[in-house]
């Protein structure tokens, strides 16, 4: 497992390493996203799907649809917000089984299905830096 640490990132920088991760995903990658609310899961996550969607596109958190789907030159990419849901059963009736093989998965608050996970997927912890307007990342990621 290869990891890379950083630190103090503004919202631009955090856009440009979105950008770097994008461009690595194809068809079965999962990028795992967790961190406290506020943090910027879903800007990083909108970032990501801006770049494989080729759009800037108003992509907003699925915590009340649970799921967004986006078209993309690369495949299917599948939004997932799992902060509300209480099992793992829950989150197979919104066809994860389907998102992991055949499209692109972004999940944030990917806790509850940690057992389900592919080896090699993408995780990004992101913090809050000491100046409140930055945020620290953590990302592991199979070689």
């Amino acid at each position: 497992m290869k990891s890379a640490e950083y630190k103090n990132l503004n919202l631009l920088q955090m856009a440009e390493l979105a950008t770097k991760i994008a461009n690595e995903l194809t068809v079965g990658s999962v990028v795992c996203l967790s961190g406290d609310l506020g943090t910027g899961k879903t800007f990083f996550a909108a970032m990501l799907i801006n770049k494989l969607t080729g759009k800037a596109d108003s992509v907003t958190s699925p915590t009340f649809n649970l799921v967004h789907n986006y078209p993309s030159p690369k495949g299917e990419v599948w939004h997932f917000d799992l902060y509300r849901l209480k099992s793992q059963v829950e989150v197979q009736q919104l066809g994860i089984d389907d998102a992991l093989r055949y499209g692109i998965s972004i999940i944030e608050w990917p806790e509850i299905i940690q057992s389900i996970l592919p080896e090699n997927c993408v995780k990004i912890a992101i913090d809050f830096a000491k100046d409140e307007s930055k945020r620290n990342l953590s990302i592991s990621f199979a070689q």
